[in-house]
């Protein structure tokens, strides 16, 4: 098994969390469209959308199961400097992908702080912002059902 050094865990656990940040982004991503392709980049591999198989487990440790297929979009970019960003998105959104692999490869240079405040910090608010209406709106319609017992006699 190969160990990732512990110098590169923290760049590895910001990396998962602008990556699931710009995975949820959909079409919220589309307006930084602009500033992100002002950078120089080629597509090392075009936007192109495939099947994947999703699996899962009862109860989250019994054995696993084919839940079924899921359409993805993946996308790999590199800067005129060589970083590489990759991006691997739900749905078939072609725009979607690119603009995350773009994301992610700006998100990987010096001046990534830069990146975060513009682009992952106010999209990860607005993600927040529309779950919390969503648990809003389904605690809205909750029923609570209550057993009463009667008592003998």
């Amino acid at each position: 098994m190969t160990r990732t050094p512990a110098a590169a865990q923290p760049q590895t656990a910001n990396r998962q969390a602008w990556m699931q940040v710009l995975a949820r982004a959909g079409e919220h991503l589309e307006p930084y469209a602009e500033m992100l392709q002002a950078n120089g980049y080629r597509h090392v591999r075009e936007p192109e959308t495939g099947m994947i198989m999703v699996r899962a487990r009862m109860g989250g440790d019994g054995a696993p199961f084919n839940l079924g297929e899921m359409t993805v979009t993946r996308c790999v970019v590199q800067l005129e400097d060589g970083t590489t960003g990759h991006s691997y998105v739900a749905g078939r959104s072609r725009v979607h992908a690119e603009l995350a692999a773009l994301a992610d490869a700006l998100l990987q240079r010096d001046d990534s702080q830069r990146w975060q405040d513009a682009i992952i910090v106010p999209l990860h608010a607005k993600y927040l912002a529309r779950t919390a209406r969503q648990k809003a709106e389904v605690g809205a319609t909750r029923v609570d059902f209550t057993t009463l017992v009667r008592g003998e006699g």
